[in-house]
């Protein structure tokens, strides 16, 4: 018994077949034309599935054209915070809302431009009924956002 029979517990295959160590085949012009044309099937299949792949991606694709001192708002993630590198992706234009101008003199940044958020008053409680759990969530406004932004 062959080591890797004795391992796997089947028989050798290879891409020109499945056999036995101990067997012995010709290996003529016709293997080698069949593995030939089974190469140029699998190529084709790839180049269409490459193809298809591809339409997807330039129907989600858009040209973006800027001019110096335009405005963006950069998507970011809680978790992952901001990095010196993103993708272009990441940018959305932005339209101007006093809304979204921030008070400094409230918040105080850090070395790493983060803040730590103070929790103010209490809104509202709530408990959970899971299957054999209760969870209590509570809804807390932070300083310097209005009660209608307050976060559970």
């Amino acid at each position: 018994m062959a080591p890797f029979e004795a391992l796997y517990g089947r028989r050798v295959c290879s891409p020109i077949g499945c056999f036995k160590p101990d067997e012995t085949r010709l290996y003529g012009t016709d293997l080698v034309k069949d593995a030939l044309e089974k190469i140029k099937l699998i190529q084709e299949q790839l180049h269409i599935a490459q193809s298809r792949q591809k339409s997807y991606a330039n129907q989600k694709a858009r040209d973006l054209s800027v001019m110096v001192g335009e405005k963006f708002l950069l998507k970011v993630s809680p978790m992952k915070g901001v990095h010196p590198v993103f993708h272009v992706s990441m940018l959305r234009r932005y339209h101007a809302d006093r809304s979204h101008v921030l008070d400094y003199n409230m918040t105080q940044l850090d070395e790493s431009l983060g803040y730590e958020e103070e929790h103010i008053t209490i809104v509202d409680r709530q408990v959970l009924q899971l299957r054999s759990k209760k969870i209590s969530a509570v809804k807390v406004q932070l300083r310097g956002q209005p009660v209608e932004e307050a976060t559970w």
